[in-house]
C-alpha cells in the first residue's frame, strides 16, 4: 500500500463469535485471530486486499474506523493541529515493524493512522 491508501477498517463489536458469523455469513468475509492478535479477530473481503479487526468495544470506540497508510506517523502527526485536528492517540506499537495512532479531523471525525508491516 501508498502513502494515503485506506489500509484497514476497525469494528468495535462487543461479542467477536457474533461478529464474526454476522460479517461472515453476511459478507463472505474470513474471520480468524492470527498468532499474536488472539482476540482480536481480523477480517479479509473476498477480494483479498480489503480487510480489518473486529476490535473491542469501548466507551471511545462506537464507530467503525478507517485507517490511512502512511509513510511516517511522526511527520502526519506533526502537522494535524496546523491543519486543524487533534491527535487522539500518540503513535502506538503494532509489532515491531509497525504502528498506528489516532487522529481527528476538524469536524471531530476520527481516522487511524497505521506504518510499517504487519508479519
Amino acid at each position: 500500500m501508498s502513502h494515503g491508501d485506506i489500509t484497514h477498517i476497525d469494528i468495535p463489536v462487543s461479542d467477536n463469535a457474533k461478529a464474526a458469523e454476522f460479517y461472515g455469513g453476511l459478507f463472505g468475509w474470513q474471520i480468524s485471530e492470527p498468532p499474536g492478535f488472539e482476540g482480536y479477530p481480523m477480517w479479509q473481503a473476498p477480494n483479498k486486499i480489503s480487510g480489518g479487526g473486529l476490535a473491542p468495544r469501548s466507551a471511545d470506540f462506537t464507530q467503525p474506523r478507517s485507517y490511512v497508510e502512511v509513510d511516517s506517523i511522526d511527520d502526519v502527526l506533526a502537522k494535524v493541529e496546523d491543519a486543524g485536528g487533534a491527535v487522539l492517540m500518540p503513535r502506538q506499537p503494532i509489532t515491531e515493524t509497525s504502528g498506528w495512532a489516532a487522529i481527528t479531523d476538524p469536524d471531530g471525525n476520527v481516522i487511524g493512522l497505521f506504518e510499517g508491516t504487519v508479519e
